[in-house]
């Protein structure tokens, strides 16, 4: 309730409530590969390193990033393939591991790049992979 005692209802969102601690995983990985990381709940960016937050903070997911994580696998991008992570922010989807918890899909883990020509190395692959599986483990706890 707000201070003149009306009820204000919010969307939850298991992953949001790390939103402190995915912000340093996502400062944690970006340094470590060079690339941008977004980590998205299922609807928005809920923290960033690499690239300006403000830029893509609150930003809704697009299309082809809810396809990727209803797909329920690791997506690397091909030669000459080029899919926006977030509306409205022309940073393309380098690799994205969808982070599930309790069998349902909370979110992803996004290396993002603006450069189309970016492909990700085995290493990129593998570390997105296990910081989605280790916020599914802290989603679960």
């Amino acid at each position: 309730t707000d201070a003149g005692g009306e009820v204000i209802f919010k969307k939850y969102s298991p992953i949001g409530e790390l939103s402190t601690f995915a912000a340093q995983y996502a400062d944690a990985l970006s340094k470590g590969t060079q690339l941008s990381v977004v980590i998205c709940d299922r609807d928005m960016c809920i923290a960033a390193a690499g690239v300006p937050k403000k830029e893509v903070l609150e930003r809704r997911v697009s299309a082809a990033l809810e396809d990727i994580m209803q797909s329920r696998r690791v997506y690397t991008v091909s030669t000459g393939e080029r899919h926006a992570a977030l509306d409205g922010v022309d940073r393309s989807i380098c690799v994205a591991a969808p982070i599930i918890s309790a069998g349902d899909v909370s979110g992803a883990v996004v290396m993002v790049s603006n450069d189309a020509s970016s492909v990700p190395t085995e290493t990129d692959i593998k570390l997105a992979s296990v910081a989605a599986g280790f916020l599914s483990k802290q989603m679960e706890e």
